[in-house]
């Protein structure tokens, strides 16, 4: 598992204020305590002027870790980097690559990701881009390159295309949980299972809809409100079986959503802005749901009328 940070510095679907920023740094120093090591971030991630306050952040965190030097360098920060229109070409990609570095102020970034594909909008974009990733590899700049929100057609073909260059494709990056587990999903899994690319679950608990928390008459407040009106009304049968192998195991709602995209061989990147949160995030580490609850989970959210809406940027 790792931690997602897309509402540090996100003031709008987030509430994100920066007198959070002591608390954070908390989550992030209980994280790596307990063995956490993945943060998975974005340059476009912050609003307004807080654009890249995610990474700014990271960067603090890392150098102010208090404990052994051999742990903060075992700390690897996965950034996605923007697909710009103004991106033209792969320098400026990397210019973004060093970018987030600065911000960082690392030499060198686990894994450099596309955050989107322009194959719907601006498919001569695309290989520029798949250039720019290339060129961070081979600078030293990124131990690993990987992709966010590409689907099995598309993913095939950065595969492919980095493959030729020598450039192995490290993961792609998808929603995916007990509300977005679809065909594409599915048939995305078994794709990076066959080409031995991890996939990595964002939005493992569906924007918080599949913590418990909320319900037709407790909604959050901002842009998600209408989301959440539109699907928990039907939500309750994958709610109902969720509290029950919850109740059964001791654990939480949240910790079962999370560990079910565990046993599904992916890598959970939940959002966390509160100790209490991130305190039950990782109760989801060190045990795992068995067959006959996967398969309750799975025949309950196959049922539901109304699935998670997918990233406009998403392709197949």
């Amino acid at each position: 598992m790792g931690i997602g940070t897309w509402a540090w510095g996100n003031q709008l679907l987030w509430g994100y204020q920066e007198s959070m920023d002591d608390e954070l740094q908390a989550v992030f120093n209980l994280a790596v305590k307990y063995g956490i090591n993945l943060f998975d971030t974005a340059d476009s991630y912050g609003t307004g002027k807080l654009n890249g306050r995610s990474e700014l952040l990271l960067g603090k965190f890392i150098r102010e870790f208090p404990g052994p030097k051999r742990v903060r360098s075992n700390i690897h920060i996965a950034t996605k980097f923007a697909a710009y229109p103004w991106r033209l070409t792969s320098r400026q990609f990397v210019d973004a690559c060093n970018s987030s570095l600065g911000r960082l102020q690392l030499e060198q970034l686990g894994i450099g990701q596309l955050h989107w594909s322009t194959a719907n909008y601006a498919p001569l974009q695309e290989k520029v881009l798949w250039n720019g990733l290339i060129e961070m590899y081979e600078k030293g700049l990124v131990r690993a390159v990987g992709v966010s929100n590409y689907g099995p057609r598309q993913l095939l073909r950065i595969h492919d295309y980095l493959k030729v260059r020598g450039v192995p494709l490290n993961s792609a990056q998808v929603q995916f949980s007990l509300l977005s587990m679809g065909k594409d999903q599915m048939e995305l899994k078994a794709l990076c299972d066959s080409l031995g690319i991890q996939l990595i679950s964002y939005s493992p608990l569906g924007l918080g809809m599949l913590t418990g928390k909320y319900s037709t008459s407790r909604l959050p407040q901002g842009p998600r409100r209408v989301l959440f009106s539109q699907i928990l009304p039907g939500l309750e049968p994958l709610l109902i079986s969720l509290r029950e192998i919850a109740n059964k195991r001791g654990k939480t709602v949240s910790q079962v959503a999370i560990n079910w995209c565990i046993c599904k061989g992916t890598v959970p990147i939940p959002g966390v802005k509160t100790l209490q949160q991130a305190k039950e995030n990782l109760g989801a580490l060190g045990w795992r749901l068995n067959s006959d609850e996967i398969f309750q989970l799975e025949s309950a959210g196959c049922k539901l009328p109304r699935k998670m809406i997918q990233n406009i940027f998403q392709t197949r």
